[in-house]
């Protein structure tokens, strides 16, 4: 049994409802003095960024992170030796042969640390999935309730020269994230790979508490979870600039953000104010990281 990475896949919730997997057994030689077949490799394909570890132990066995990359969890028996292999000049019609063995079993645990460029992330509801869903092909499920997005969502996004970056939509942390609140372990890790970190906070009349605060409660959740994720690159972009409202709540923003020295873009995923912008921003972002492609993808 294999197990292959590729970007065709980006969630492992296929795994998740089978969760036993059996390759094919091979075929005796029919009695006809022939070897028998083979059984057949199971290949599982997996999205990049997947982790395979011991489920007893909880050893990392493998990490999966270029395309096409694979594992070999567990190996087939070697086959058996019908009574015509053991025969000879003076033993014509052996009386007996040797049976094959049995294949490895393994209890293994997979799991998800998504390899993205850029790390979309924020309250629920800070537009997070209209965002990527306006600079990329990607087609996450968009409501006008929290929560909406369970699993992450991968887009590329292309920008001058044909060039691209890879752009991660994690689901909205909320306060506790760090201790599992939420979902927010499942959430949390997938930042881990991200080169850059982009902060959504929706400075419309309709979001609830300030736009400071706001933002540092998703800051101080990344600090609880691993420290060294503030010291990745971070960005803020205010949104839904469309939805006209208070000033002063994106004033507040603008001078939190440069009071901490955080670089900021008022953006409007709905009319498109500041995306250009921005995503030429990221795209240089992530050049200087040596990550990003100059193909197409």
């Amino acid at each position: 049994i294999i197990f292959r990475s590729t970007r065709k896949v980006n969630t492992l919730l296929d795994i998740k409802y089978q969760q036993q997997y059996r390759a094919k057994n091979g075929q005796g030689g029919m009695g006809k003095n022939m070897h028998g077949r083979n059984g057949k490799d199971l290949v599982i394909p997996v999205p990049r960024g997947t982790l395979i570890k011991d489920q007893g132990s909880g050893e990392v066995l493998f990490d999966l992170t270029a395309e096409g990359q694979e594992f070999l969890a567990v190996k087939g028996g070697r086959g058996g030796l019908g009574n015509s292999h053991f025969k000879s000049a003076t033993r014509q019609t052996p009386k007996f042969a040797q049976p094959g063995e049995p294949g490895e079993e393994k209890d293994l645990m997979l799991e998800l640390k998504l390899l993205a460029d850029v790390g979309l992330i924020g309250l629920p509801n800070a537009g997070k999935s209209t965002l990527i869903s306006v600079i990329s092909s990607a087609r996450p499920r968009i409501a006008d309730y929290p929560f909406t997005t369970l699993v992450p969502n991968l887009g590329v996004v292309k920008y001058k020269d044909f060039k691209s970056f890879v752009i991660a939509d994690i689901p909205g942390l909320i306060e506790g994230a760090h201790k599992g609140a939420g979902l927010g372990f499942q959430f949390l890790r997938h930042v881990e790979r991200t080169s850059i970190l982009l902060h959504l906070v929706d400075v419309s009349e309709m979001a609830e508490g300030d736009t400071a605060d706001n933002f540092e409660k998703i800051i101080g959740e990344l600090e609880l979870y691993s420290p060294e994720l503030l010291n990745k690159p971070q960005a803020v972009a205010g949104t839904k600039l469309d939805i006209k409202g208070d000033s002063k709540r994106l004033d507040r923003l603008v001078l939190y953000c440069k009071d901490k020295k955080y670089d900021f873009f008022p953006i409007s995923a709905v009319t498109g104010e500041g995306i250009k912008k921005l995503m030429n921003y990221l795209g240089k972002k992530v050049e200087k990281c040596g990550k990003g492609s100059s193909e197409p993808r």
